[in-house]
């Protein structure tokens, strides 16, 4: 899950995807956050990131930020950005297809191909961080119906 600083929209995609997949079973399946900005490397999610996540039962408050990096293409099979200019920003470090076709829009998982970014609540207030849960709530809900779908194939 990336977004761009790494304190409010990928930790909280990060925190739900890992709760759904615990409330499954899926124990195999590694998830991570980071950011494709510097700004909160080794800082704590935003408080009104964390305050959402308690009060949808997701604990947050161990989240510490870091960037996205080259070697995140070798560890991860797919990599969820939540807009078009952390997409862009991851892309231009791929160097291969392979590294290029692990990005995907999280939004995407709801509406293929339209190309939605998740809104950045960071100048926002309490509803700005809850419709975002919300959109990620939702999308983490296909994500974990694709990985239970892989698991049976």
């Amino acid at each position: 899950m990336v977004c761009l600083g790494n304190i409010c929209r990928s930790p909280i995609a990060k925190g739900i995807l890992i709760k759904k997949l615990e409330d499954k079973n899926i124990t195999w399946v590694e998830v991570d956050s980071a950011g494709t900005a510097d700004y909160h490397v080794g800082g704590k999610a935003d408080q009104r990131t964390v305050e959402n996540g308690m009060k949808n039962g997701i604990n947050l408050s161990s989240h510490r930020g870091r960037q996205f990096s080259k070697r995140d293409f070798d560890v991860f099979d797919q990599i969820y950005v939540m807009d078009s200019q952390n997409y862009a920003d991851v892309i231009d470090l791929a160097t291969t297809k392979e590294e290029t076709e692990k990005v995907k829009l999280i939004l995407d998982e709801l509406k293929p191909g339209a190309h939605l970014s998740v809104p950045d609540p960071w100048f926002g207030g309490e509803k700005d961080f809850e419709k975002v849960f919300t959109m990620l709530d939702k999308a983490c809900d296909i994500i974990v119906d694709k990985i239970q779908f892989d698991e049976k194939a």
